[in-house]
């Protein structure tokens, strides 16, 4: 069943469309080649154009990818274009300009983009979620290709059977496949869609009481066999997952690996984890192969992020006994920037780009907006290893708005917190994804460029325990050090680093002589020793576990996204849909110019001998006096072009 009704009807062809009643004599043992192109996790990427930055960039975008799709379609006969979800969210175009709220009436940028592209379908990705259900149904009903979601529900039934879906679960598409005589022959291919099953925790202030979530395999297992039904000669499943090797369970985020071995599935494209596959890192992973792109014998592939790689699966078909069958495939990601010295990056389609240019105009508008000045340099190149500006420009905003939201409604005793983590520390966004404000006017794209999340505010009650036990989950970004002479690695690589969230409001010291006592999943290794945090601190007096205060934070941090523990209803003062970008905009606004660097929160605790690295943008280096404050020594770039810095701990 599914409870979207007014969503259009599709029968589309990607060559002749044919009467779908009409049966076709395949001779026994045809061969044909079918090639299926990914684009996943784009996040609005639609231009080569950085808008925080104010410039132009060339690695990446959607109008970039459309020169690569071009020339993947010129190769092959039959070939299908999807996007496997995430392409809603994630720049000014759409989080700013594309929102009716600032005037846009005009198609969705996005939409006109795939549009002009010809995708024959999409999944969802949990960030199609960030705007509420009825903007994304609204703009989905823009689109000339259907979408499909089997897992995201709006009513759970007592059993999967009795399950109405948001979306349609799956599609058929009807299409006409050339064999390699040059022969045509009617072929049905099924796609499914999947979304993480953590999306409604993640945006609850959207979802709660408004959306269910069944996990990714068990709803493949159960649809499969449905589609063979149907009539679906292949089936393709779009699923919105990274490929984790840890042991599957129900509800698993990144479940690629054990929905590969779901029967039934003839090719998988994946996505969410903003990794590309096939890659190096994943070759000591049981089940993968990376020659043919495989994992556990399933064509898979997964295109990056940002419009980053264009993903491409060829699959050799035979017709035997009855139905078409996948002999061999092979998968590869193909990048916008090729990773040969001398090579250039594939040109921008410029016809996309004129039909969104008056998107692009719209968003330029915007974004010079002026809201204040600073007499100091913002980024977040040091934002993991101290002090960083960036981070408290975001924390003193939240608590500013808790004041003036909640009012009356504050015990006047308890004091004000805020909890931020700092979003651009480059990893895989690679070493030009950073914050870097320079002294001087500050516009809205800077806002946008210290918080570039849709998140809202909440508020939360919490204690002393609850305080130490967030900052432990928080430390577990960074390995164990020990008091070697040898440089050891700095940053914990299974954790993110926008898993590192700062309490302003308090003073505390890291010791990484301890070993973490969560993994990256927010599972105890141990409760058992001393912890990571030290002399933790409001107001230079001790905490204790029974002191009480209120934080703030974003709802993906209070509703447990992370490493972290969500919040109990009982603790939840405040969750609106007040976006935190907005409240960092206010503040500007009605803040004298940011003149002085606030009062350190944070730092490691002292290990005389030990010495650590780790790698940051090549910006740092404009700012020497932050690199000779912490006493680093610069080690040069690594292969990646990333900054690596030696410190003293």
């Amino acid at each position: 069943m599914t409870g979207l009704h007014h969503r259009k009807q599709f029968v589309v062809s990607l060559n002749d469309p044919f009467d779908c009643e009409t049966t076709a004599y395949i001779p026994e043992g045809t061969c044909a080649e079918l090639r299926i192109l990914e684009t996943t996790d784009v996040h609005a990427n639609l231009l080569s154009y950085d808008y925080h930055a104010d410039r132009e960039v060339h690695t990446y975008g959607l109008t970039r990818i459309a020169t690569l799709i071009h020339r993947a379609r010129g190769e092959r006969d039959n070939v299908l274009l999807f996007d496997n979800g995430d392409y809603l969210q994630g720049t000014p175009l759409s989080d700013l300009t594309a929102q009716p709220a600032n005037g846009w009436e005009s198609e969705h940028p996005v939409i006109t983009a795939m549009n002009a592209l010809g995708y024959d379908a999409a999944g969802l990705g949990n960030h199609e979620f960030n705007f509420g259900l009825p903007r994304l149904l609204e703009v989905i009903s823009q689109a000339d290709f259907p979408v499909t979601c089997a897992n995201a529900l709006t009513h759970l039934g007592a059993t999967p059977e009795q399950d109405v879906s948001l979306m349609p679960p799956y599609v058929l598409l009807k299409r006409t496949l050339v064999d390699q005589s040059g022969a045509s022959h009617p072929v049905t291919i099924g796609v499914l869609g999947l979304v993480p099953p953590q999306t409604a925790v993640w945006d609850q202030f959207h979802l709660a009481d408004r959306l269910w979530l069944r996990g990714m395999e068990e709803t493949a297992r159960r649809v499969i066999p449905q589609m063979r039904s149907a009539g679906a000669d292949l089936v393709v499943v779009l699923a919105h997952a990274g490929i984790d090797s840890s042991p599957a369970t129900a509800m698993m985020e990144n479940a690629a690996l054990p929905l590969a071995q779901v029967p039934g599935l003839d090719a998988m494209l994946a996505g969410h984890s903003h990794q590309v596959f096939p890659n190096q890192q994943f070759e000591n992973m049981s089940g993968v192969d990376l020659e043919a792109g495989t994992l556990h014998g399933t064509p898979t592939v997964m295109a990056g992020f940002r419009g980053s790689h264009l993903g491409v699966i060829d699959l050799s078909l035979h017709f035997v006994d009855g139905r078409w069958r996948v002999t061999s495939s092979k998968s590869e990601a193909r990048p916008v920037q090729p990773t040969q010295a001398d090579a250039c990056p594939a040109c921008e389609d410029t016809s996309l780009s004129q039909k969104l240019a008056p998107a692009h105009r719209a968003t330029m508008q915007l974004t010079q907006q002026p809201l204040g000045r600073s007499e100091m340099p913002l980024h977040s190149y040091l934002a993991l290893v101290g002090q960083s500006n960036s981070v408290q420009i975001v924390t003193r905003a939240q608590a500013a708005a808790v004041r003036d939201l909640l009012g009356d409604r504050l015990d006047p005793d308890l004091p004000v917190l805020s909890a931020s983590a700092s979003f651009k520390v480059g990893e895989r966004g690679g070493p030009n994804y950073y914050s870097d404000v320079p002294a001087g006017p500050i516009f809205l794209r800077h806002s946008a460029d210290l918080y570039p999340f849709p998140n809202a505010l909440c508020v939360l009650h919490t204690d002393g325990a609850q305080l130490r036990d967030w900052l432990e989950r928080s430390a577990t970004v960074f390995n164990t050090i020990r008091c070697t002479p040898s440089d050891q690695p700095l940053r914990n690589a299974d954790v993110p680093g926008h898993a590192f969230d700062v309490i302003d409001g308090l003073t505390y010291q890291i010791d990484l002589s301890q070993p973490a006592r969560y993994d990256a999943k927010g599972n105890a290794y141990t409760t058992d020793g001393p912890g990571r945090i030290r002399a933790l601190c409001h107001r230079g007096q001790p905490v204790r576990d029974a002191d009480r205060f209120v934080i703030a934070t974003n709802n993906y941090r209070a509703f447990g996204g992370g490493p972290y523990k969500a919040a109990s209803p009982e603790q939840i003062l405040f969750a609106g849909n007040v976006p935190i970008v907005d409240l960092i905009a206010d503040h500007i606004r009605t803040s004298p110019p940011l003149s002085a660097t606030p009062a350190p929160i944070w730092q490691f605790a002292p290990q005389p001998g030990a010495r650590v690295v780790f790698d940051t943008g090549p910006g740092l280096r404009a700012y020497g006096g932050d690199i000779a404050a912490r006493s680093l020594v610069d080690l040069g770039d690594t292969d990646a072009g990333f900054a690596r810095f030696s410190m003293p701990l």
